[in-house]
């Protein structure tokens, strides 16, 4: 991922909805979610999920494919990884980070 790329997914996440959307479709994993699953799940219309939808889209976060009358949401798991790859490529300098104690983050 190069830094414009990372812009544009960042960018996208840095919304309210979109981020519960974005988070509500990693928790149904490669199944993914319809939209009116998605609209009842986290109380949003549909005009204002499909808008976001469609901004996760645009972004590469998020995919979609019809199934018969349905359209089915799944989160781009390999895009997000490669954000969380690139916002982490420089930690700790190249070291490595030190694994920590239970229940703490991995710390420099």
């Amino acid at each position: 991922m190069n830094e414009t790329q990372a812009v544009k997914a960042l960018a996208a996440l840095a919304q309210e909805a979109r981020l519960r959307i974005f988070r509500a479709l990693v928790g149904a994993g490669p199944d993914g979610m319809t939209p009116s699953a998605l609209a009842a799940m986290l109380d949003i219309p549909a005009s204002t999920l499909s808008f976001h939808l469609k901004e996760l889209i645009h972004a590469e976060l998020v995919s979609s494919e019809r199934d018969g009358r349905s359209l089915i949401y799944r989160p781009a798991m390999a895009r997000m990884d490669a954000l969380l790859g690139y916002l982490t490529d420089h930690c700790c300098q190249g070291q490595g980070c030190a694994a920590a104690p239970a229940g703490r983050r991995s710390s420099c």
